[in-house]
């Protein structure tokens, strides 16, 4: 008669505690198996072997030292190593120490104290650009150097190309008239292109007006230009509207500095 096989599971001692024995631990060769025996979700007992690859680290001092420390409590008789039941190993995280020459910046990377952060192109203040008091103004237009086509034919002929007016040799020699120009400045933020042209229309025709916007609010700075045709309507801009009352603010005209 062929005797029946039966579970390990079956022949397990029920004196141990929660009926479960210790977990035990082999080694073969360089692999190190650990058996652990336990319950799954449906209360039934359940064997797990898991199998270690055994190999040797150098490590520093203090976690040589670290790792022969005499334990206590519930592991005071472990074996060197992690207890599975009262220790939860992660993964293990290498840090690599450098040394403070590691830390030396170069020479390019290096910002000196005494040197200005930032230098303005507009008057080389030791400020922005963007934050320049003179920003907009005559100064500002001055500094923006203007890059002058080259004569010969070949570049000048090539097609797609972009050559402003007063740059091109028809028109060499004429130069940008101001002398009709006027600034007009403490206005107000809330100041539009359709406010100006209400405020200076009636004084005589014009040909071009500029009012100066922050870049990211898109507010009026304060400041506006207008070019009349005439130099007379000019005149009169300046004699009407210096001093005068708009939007709460008393307004400054004079006439606008030409460039060098």
């Amino acid at each position: 008669m062929k005797a029946a096989t039966t579970s390990w599971a079956d022949e397990l001692e029920a004196d141990y505690v929660d009926g479960l024995p210790p977990s035990k631990e082999t080694v073969d060769g360089d692999y190190k198996h650990v058996t652990e025996y336990k319950y799954n979700e449906e209360g039934k007992k359940i064997k797990v072997v898991r199998s270690f690859k055994i190999e040797k680290k150098i490590v520093s001092r203090a976690v040589a030292k670290r790792r022969n420390w005499v334990k206590f409590g519930d592991s005071k008789d472990d074996k060197p190593g992690p207890n599975s039941y009262t220790t939860k190993a992660a993964d293990e995280i290498l840090m690599n120490f450098i040394g403070s020459k590691d830390f030396e910046p170069t020479q390019d990377s290096l910002l000196d104290a005494g040197k200005p952060m930032a230098k303005c192109r507009i008057c080389n203040g030791e400020h922005w650009s963007v934050k320049c008091p003179y920003k907009g103004t005559s100064l500002d237009m001055e500094s923006k150097p203007i890059i002058v086509p080259s004569t010969s034919t070949g570049e000048s002929s090539k097609p797609g190309r972009y050559v402003p007016p007063y740059l091109k040799e028809s028109s060499k020699g004429r130069e940008r008239d101001d002398s009709s120009a006027v600034r007009i400045s403490n206005l107000s933020e809330s100041m539009t292109e359709d406010d100006l042209e209400e405020l200076v229309k009636k004084i005589g025709p014009y040909t071009k007006m500029y009012l100066a916007r922050e870049k990211n609010s898109g507010l009026c700075k304060g400041f506006a230009y207008v070019h009349f045709k005439y130099r007379k309507d000019a005149a009169e801009a300046i004699e009407i509207l210096n001093g005068h009352g708009y939007d709460h603010l008393i307004l400054s005209v004079e006439w606008s500095k030409p460039q060098n």
